[in-house]
């Protein structure tokens, strides 16, 4: 007997009559069009088209044919979207954020052109027109109502503006997707370009101010694909001993706070980068005494899953989901229990620099490296060689209540001093960082002048082994540099980057 067929998630006549495989929908899609994608952190990104998209290219090069499209999406997405058209060498041009590392490589080698940007910016910045017309938006969703409207993904990101903006519009309608994300997101279609923006109206992270569906007008529906592929995300590693460090320095940090009467005894609300030494100090949350705690967040990790499970976090606030295969998988087995205390918001609303400072967000993010001063490069290596992006760090840090950034103290086997004296490339100035945190301590650089800042950073975050050579670069950079009031020997500073270079190491 025949397996039963899986019941459609279309429930609209007008949408339904599109409905076509994606090798159809892929051939919609014109050299040098700029298609806006699904997609923030391996959540929510379409997989089905893309796919079909980079076999349409490459069939396209070998016959001699150039074939090549602009890619905008919300963040990082999957390899059945960054990894395949590049892949392919099908992406000419890339913004906001990018971490596959095929896409990586072309960028570095100058094939692929990439805009990395706040990502808080890109949605008014696609409405003034600055990024040009978008010819196609390419989303995935979870269901199409009866009356038109359509159910998110398990991201939002910018889905809402290229739903708007596109000329054309093509769903994936991902059966994959648990049916109970219906009700869970808060799409708010109140945001205006000046001068006609007026506040928009939310005091708490658990404010709902929108609507749950998103709107879209089936005359620039093109093509349906249903599919039925799980999100792509790779599993946290286990806590080294630098992550329990720095999770224990900053959980302290903040008890300390606390007591100062700082902070609130639930903090205020959190946000976290993506990566493992960030889903170690959410893990340290759960026998902290802060309770009860919020978020206000652009993804949704394992930590923050885990004290939503414990109760210790009472609600959360983001974008996207950015969780383990054993994460998504519990998640979507109790997805019910949590869909009064999840809330995923647009991008620009998630990482809106206004209500991050309202809110009195506690920023933390992770970094390169840093320099004494409390500048902090997030994004390249040798300051030309760009890992992923800023993303949404610069959104938080600049307007957060306290920003935070953290890394083990070495890298490359301990070969590499996280702490330099001066960093190769800047996102974050000096007056953005409160706190540096490594796994040999803290720096709480509030309130202090740069030359106190170097003091508490080379005191405190510097691993011994490079400890005493930071302490000889400063001791001479306060008498011989030009100014005293940011003393800095710039030969002496590249050096540090160049014998890097030259023979892998910085020690010696």
């Amino acid at each position: 007997m025949p397996a039963p067929a899986t019941p459609s998630r279309i429930a609209h006549a007008a949408f339904a009559a599109k409905v076509m495989d994606a090798d159809a929908a892929a051939a919609l899609i014109a050299p040098g069009m700029a298609v806006g994608m699904s997609g923030f952190t391996g959540a929510g990104y379409p997989k089905a088209v893309p796919q079909a998209l980079a076999r349409r290219i490459e069939a396209a090069h070998a016959r001699g044919d150039a074939f090549a499209i602009k890619v905008w999406t919300g963040a990082s997405t999957g390899p059945e979207l960054d990894g395949a058209l590049a892949r392919a060498h099908g992406i000419d041009f890339r913004l906001p954020y990018n971490s596959d590392p095929i896409a990586r490589e072309q960028i570095n080698a100058g094939t692929m052109e990439y805009v990395d940007m706040h990502l808080s910016q890109v949605a008014p910045m696609c409405w003034q027109g600055y990024l040009g017309p978008l010819d196609v938006a390419l989303v995935e969703v979870s269901a199409i109502l009866p009356d038109g409207s359509v159910v998110p993904s398990s991201s939002v990101g910018n889905n809402k503006t290229w739903l708007d903006r596109a000329d054309h519009v093509i769903l994936e309608v991902n059966r994959w997707q648990n049916a109970a994300l219906e009700g869970m997101h808060d799409i708010y279609y109140g945001t205006a370009l000046p001068p006609y923006r007026v506040p928009i109206p939310l005091v708490r992270p658990q404010d709902r101010i929108g609507q749950p569906t998103f709107r879209v007008d089936p005359a620039k529906v093109v093509a349906v694909v249903e599919t039925d592929t799980p999100d792509r995300n790779a599993p946290f590693k286990e806590p080294d001993a630098a992550a329990h460090g720095i999770a224990g320095h900053l959980i302290e940090f903040l008890r300390h706070e606390v007591a100062m009467g700082r902070l609130p005894q639930g903090l205020l609300p959190l946000q976290s980068g993506v990566g493992n030494i960030a889903n170690a100090v959410l893990h340290g949350l759960m026998d902290a005494p802060f309770d009860p705690m919020t978020a206000y967040t652009e993804v949704l990790q394992d930590g923050m899953l885990e004290l939503l499970e414990a109760g210790k976090l009472s609600m959360a606030s983001a974008t996207a989901f950015s969780l383990s295969p054993d994460a998504a998988e519990r998640l979507n087995g109790d997805l019910h229990r949590f869909r009064d205390r999840i809330i995923l918001r647009p991008q620009e609303i998630s990482n809106h620099p206004e209500l991050v400072r309202r809110l009195g967000c506690i920023a933390m993010n992770g970094m390169i490296e840093a320099d004494i001063y409390g500048n902090v490069n997030s994004t390249h290596l040798m300051g030309s060689r760009i890992q992923n992006g800023i993303g949404g760090s610069g959104d938080f840090a600049r307007n957060a209540s306290i920003s935070i950034f953290m890394a083990p103290s070495t890298a490359k086997g301990g070969a590499i001093s996280t702490i330099v004296p001066q960093v190769s490339h800047v996102d974050h100035i000096n007056q953005d960082v409160a706190v540096i945190v490594t796994e040999q301590g803290l720096a709480d650089l509030r309130g202090l002048a740069p030359k106190q800042r170097a003091e508490q950073v080379i005191a405190h975050c510097v691993h011994p082994a490079f400890r005493d050579q930071l302490s000889d670069y400063y001791a001479r950079a306060l008498r011989e540099s030009w100014g005293r009031h940011t003393p800095v020997l710039l030969d002496e500073a590249l050096s540090w980057h160049r014998r890097f270079v030259q023979t892998g190491s910085m020690r010696g």
